[in-house]
């Protein structure tokens, strides 16, 4: 997992600072480990990759040994990793399990809301709601869990906002000069378009959106919406369905048969799945 050494290095630095004062004078110089993570919880495992790397920064000639593998379904009790090494893997310890118990936790929470989704056209996706410095690794989390990635950043995809809306006027034509200015200078980049209203849905899509998304809607309108859409023509652009979605509402969303539901608390809202590690000298 080296494209994650900034992020895991950061850490480290962030953890060690100086030094591990307290290994360093409570443990006897030359002392060898052997040391267990295991799980406490039941869930969705992630981030093992990641402890490894860390381990291999942080507690040099330490052997790691990984039993679990990301994305595996784990309950209580099962065994995800396993090293061994001189003190340093003490030193090494809070930060791979920080990163395990909070990448498990996102992926879990993604693998809970791909389980409530019946449509075979629809699936989960994140939002930009994650940690500052962590969105590659939550990012990641999502994918393992079986969720998919929304844009990466504000680089990757234009999203079309009603702050966006406003300034142009509230206008359609003059939403459509820009967005056919963004297409001539970026022609890679897609474009999504958020849209609270029916009326907006109408207005919006002879703009040619790629993505145009139905957000904070009822329930009847997004149907009626949904329709619309697809009644256009074969180009129609993906239907996202966003704004305050939880398990019963995604499991009731996803009857719609909408392309996309993005949920911000996968990243936001998830909790650290309760993991731990014992250690015994050899």
């Amino acid at each position: 997992m080296k494209e994650f050494d900034a992020v895991i290095r950061a850490a480290l630095k962030e953890d060690i600072g100086t030094g591990d004062v307290t290994t360093r004078f409570f443990v006897p110089l030359g002392t060898r480990f052997r040391g267990r993570i295991f799980a406490k919880d039941s869930g969705v495992a992630c981030g093992l990759e990641v402890a490894r790397r860390v381990f291999q920064l942080a507690a040099k000639g330490s052997k790691v040994k990984l039993v679990g593998k990301d994305g595996a379904r784990i309950k209580k009790g099962d065994t995800l990793l396993l090293v061994e090494g001189p003190a340093s893997i003490l030193t090494a310890e809070r930060t791979a399990l920080n990163f395990l118990q909070h990448m498990s936790g996102v992926a879990t929470k993604a693998a809970q809301f791909a389980a409530v989704i019946k449509h075979p056209r629809t699936r989960i996706y994140d939002t930009r709601k994650t940690l500052p410095g962590l969105r590659a690794i939550e990012k990641y989390a999502v994918r393992c869990g079986g969720g998919r990635n929304h844009r990466l950043g504000l680089y990757d995809m234009a999203m079309i906002k009603d702050n966006h809306v406003a300034f142009a006027g509230n206008d359609p034509a003059v939403l459509a000069g820009r967005i056919k200015a963004m297409r001539r200078a970026n022609p890679r980049v897609r474009i999504e378009i958020e849209a609270d209203t029916l009326a907006q849905v109408k207005a919006f899509l002879p703009l040619g959106p790629d993505v145009i998304m139905l957000d904070n809607m009822p329930y009847g309108e997004m149907k009626n919406a949904i329709a619309f859409v697809r009644s256009r023509n074969a180009k129609a652009p993906e239907i996202e369905i966003s704004g305050g979605v939880d398990l019963k509402l995604a499991a009731l969303y996803s009857k719609l048969g909408a392309d996309r539901i993005s949920v911000g608390s996968i990243t936001s809202g998830a909790r650290p799945l309760d993991i731990s590690f014992e250690v015994k000298t050899k």
